[in-house]
This record gives structure tokens, C-alpha cells and sequence, in this order.
């Protein structure tokens, strides 16, 4: 088999995500960290995390094709990868360790509540990544993980001591950036055998022979990296993306060709997004035909839940289960993020409920974005909808039951892989770019590029 890939990146103003596609344009990876104030970086991370999902996806594929692994790679596989996580999460705890140890300053009390919560996050490492049976977790972001944990046991010291809760945890916030802003060698090439043998000693069934299989198995991955032959990015930061421009496309473009690479029918794409709200219509090779954006202010989209989410003091991936319970919708005015507290609290001290005020969020957003598909064509038969706002259910309900009342029965494609949906055009883009190359075509004219 070929090592060699393609990568896409998609630089969002919130997250940024990547896509590694094989030599026959399958999904091999996937990355995605929170984008940065350091976007160089954010972009290695996104782009790191997706070529350590490549080689663990061939890894598991050689594990379970193996005479000897292939009857432990259901199990062996998946403790491997835990494992390896788990490096992640602890060389990233030393490194917030160092922080805040830093930004705490000559503070003798301070220093002490650092070091037991510290002390107690690494014993707590085990039991996030354990060797054989890993524990769900809400987020793969190291800040959120992280930040439960520090916040949670910072408020059990705080409330045993004089020290303030807002001291403690200012200390996490000040750190957490420095953390995320560190080129810590992270990658499957620095982390891999270690967790390989830490995976090994944990498992009941490893003998010598399966042993030395495995780490064969795992040096001849090591020998051979993937090699990318090209690379195209795009996104709201597509701008500030380390790509010459030859090699960024649009966000309507990527959008439009991933979507209908993972749902050939498409018609329509609606994809909200932490900043904007893009409405797409594809013809049946995926080609752009129309499309139609909200300005650049964020009403609507995943931001405006990052606010509502704030003011309520829930993540935001609480907003939707909350927002399903409600019995009826508060009517809700506008989606502006500069008023959306203001609004918040007026509805609350009129007594509306939480859930219901949320569901008419929701449904405003959803509102927002008919207006926006309106404008582009309307929607089509078949109608994807992609970005991190696909993950939220009550979006998602809202959607169904106004595009019913709008245009009737239509078919609504939602992917786990929604997120990644531009990233996975910006891959296929690159992948097409390196095919026409090795054809002798490498006066070939990018993509017309689509106006945003």
C-alpha cells in the first residue's frame, strides 16, 4: 500500500480542523484542535492530530491483518491509541504545571494549592486513558478536559481555604494559553513506541511473540511516514494559513465539494460555522452554481451559542439537550451577540424558563440561516447541512421543522463528519491538484475561486 496522502485544512474562527485522504481519496484522518491567537500553530496541531489518526487508522489495519496480532487487534488497537493519548494529556500536564507554577508568583498558599491539584490531575490521567478501557469524555480539546478538572478541584480548596476561587483559577487561564501556544512534540513519531510498550504491559494476553509482532509491526510504520504531496487550506482564516496562495481555496468551494463528495446527491448545503452562515447550491458534479453569506458579523452562528453559553454559565454543548426539553419557545428578537446578554437576562428576570428561551435561540439561528438559504435558490430534494452547529440537536430539530413548513419533505444529510466538511474539500482540492501534476499538468489553472 501506498503512503502516500493529501491534507485539507480549514482554519475556523473557533476550531480548526484537518483531513488526510488516502492514494484512492478515502478519509484516512482527522484532526481538530481550538483555533488560536497563533494561527501558524493551530494549524501544525489540527494538521499533526490528523496524520496521528492516518497512522493509527494504518496501524490498526496492519494489527488486524497480521497472522499473529490479527486475533488481539480488537483489543490491542484501541488500548493503543488510548495510550498514546494519554502521553498527550501528560507531557501537556507537565507543561501547564511549569506555567502555573510561573504566573503564581512568591504566594506560599498559592504554590501549595497548585501542587495538590496538579498531583491529583495526574492520578486522575489514568483513569481519562486508561490502558484497556477508556472513559468517555465530552471534549478531545486538552483545555477543556484540563479546565474541568483544575476548576473542579480548585473549588473544593478554595472553599477549605482563604484563598479566593477567582485567584486560583486565574492562574489556569493565564497558563493554559502559554500551554496551547507550545510546540510540545506531540506527534505519533515522538509518542508511538512508548505507548505501544506501555499498551503492551497492560494487556493480559501479551507474550513474546506477540511482543516482538507488535514492534515490528510499529517500526516498519515508523519507517515508512505518510508523505504528503500536497496540501490546500481554507476557512475563515484562510488568509493567515503558511500556504503559498496556490494553495487556498474557499470556504463555499471546499464546503460545497465535500459535501457532495460524502453525499453525491446534494443540492443544497447550509453550513454555520462559528463566525458565518454560508447557503450553497451544487450542481451534480459539485460544482458551485449559487451561494449566499451572512455579513461578517457573527449573528446566528456558533459564536452567538459560545455567548449564550457563557452567560448561562453551560458549555455549549449543553445549550441543545436543554433547549429539547422545553414545552414551548420563548419568541426571541434578535441574534445579535452585542445585545445577546442583554436580551438573556431581561427574559430571565421576566421568569421564562432556561429551556425555553433556549429553544427560541435556536430557532431564531435557524430563521436567520431560511433567510440566507432563501436568497441563495432555496433548498433542493437532497440538503446537507455541515459545520459544528450539525452537532447541535435542537438546531438540527428546528431546521427539519422549518424547512418542512418551507419546501416540504426534503432529505436532510447530517454526518458525524459534519466539521469536517470543508476540510475534506480543501483535501480533495489538493488531492486533484497532485493528480493533475502527475499527469504532466502542472500548468493546470486552479479552481476558480468563489467570491466572499
Amino acid at each position: 500500500m501506498t503512503n502516500a496522502c493529501y491534507v485539507g485544512i480549514d482554519l475556523g474562527s473557533t476550531t480548526t480542523k484537518s483531513v488526510v485522504l488516502d492514494d484512492c481519496g478515502a478519509i484516512l484522518g482527522r484532526g481538530i484542535t481550538n483555533s488560536r491567537s497563533n494561527y501558524d500553530v493551530a494549524c501544525e496541531i489540527a494538521r499533526n492530530e490528523a496524520l496521528i489518526d492516518a497512522q493509527m487508522s494504518r496501524l490498526r489495519n496492519a494489527f488486524g491483518g497480521h497472522p499473529v496480532l490479527g486475533e488481539h487487534a480488537k483489543v490491542l488497537g484501541p488500548a493503543l491509541e488510548r495510550s498514546f493519548r494519554w502521553r498527550q494529556h501528560v507531557r501537556q500536564l507537565e507543561s501547564l504545571s511549569r506555567f502555573c507554577f510561573e504566573f503564581a508568583g512568591d504566594s506560599d498558599d498559592l504554590q501549595n494549592v497548585l501542587v495538590e491539584i496538579v498531583d491529583e490531575m495526574r492520578n486522575e490521567a489514568d483513569s481519562l486513558y486508561s490502558g484497556l478501557a477508556g472513559t468517555h469524555r465530552q471534549s478531545e480539546f486538552f483545555r477543556d478536559i484540563a479546565g474541568a478538572q483544575f476548576q473542579r478541584l480548585a473549588e473544593q480548596r478554595a472553599s477549605a481555604r482563604t484563598l479566593p476561587y477567582d485567584t486560583i483559577v486565574g492562574v489556569f487561564d493565564r497558563a493554559i494559553i502559554k500551554v496551547e501556544n507550545e510546540e510540545d512534540d506531540l506527534t505519533f513519531e515522538g509518542n508511538a513506541q512508548a505507548a505501544l510498550a506501555r499498551s503492551l504491559a497492560r494487556y493480559a494476553k501479551t507474550t513474546e511473540e506477540v511482543r516482538d509482532a507488535a514492534q515490528q509491526v510499529m517500526q516498519a510504520l515508523l519507517d515508512q511516514p505518510p508523505e504528503v504531496r500536497c496540501s490546500v487550506g481554507t476557512g475563515y482564516g484562510r488568509a493567515r494559513l503558511p500556504f503559498p496562495k496556490s494553495q487556498i481555496r474557499s470556504e463555499i468551494l471546499c464546503h460545497g465539494l465535500g459535501a457532495h463528495a460524502m453525499f453525491p446527491n446534494t443540492r443544497t448545503v447550509l453550513d454555520i460555522g462559528g463566525q458565518d452562515t454560508k447557503a450553497i447550491q451544487v450542481d451534480g458534479d459539485g460544482i458551485v452554481t449559487s451561494f449566499q453569506m451572512n455579513d461578517r458579523c457573527a449573528a446566528g452562528c456558533g459564536r452567538y451559542l459560545g455567548y449564550i453559553a457563557d452567560e448561562m454559565n453551560l458549555g455549549v454543548h449543553e445549550l441543545g439537550p436543554l433547549a429539547q426539553t422545553s414545552k414551548r419557545h420563548v419568541r426571541i428578537s434578535s441574534t445579535c451577540t452585542v445585545f445577546a446578554g442583554a436580551e438573556l437576562r431581561e427574559r430571565l428576570s421576566l421568569g421564562e424558563k432556561r429551556e425555553d428561551i433556549l429553544a427560541g435561540l435556536h430557532r431564531a439561528i435557524i430563521l436567520r440561516a431560511m433567510s440566507i438559504l432563501a436568497r441563495s435558490g432555496g433548498v433542493e430534494e437532497e440538503f446537507t447541512f455541515t459545520g459544528g452547529v450539525a452537532h447541535n440537536e435542537a438546531a438540527v430539530a428546528s431546521l427539519r421543522d422549518l424547512i418542512q413548513e418551507n419546501y416540504g419533505e426534503r432529505t436532510l444529510n447530517i454526518s458525524p463528519d459534519s466539521i469536517y466538511m470543508g476540510a475534506l474539500g480543501a483535501a480533495l482540492f489538493a488531492k486533484r491538484e497532485a493528480d493533475q501534476v502527475l499527469a504532466g499538468d502542472e500548468t493546470a489553472a486552479p479552481e476558480a475561486e468563489a467570491t466572499a
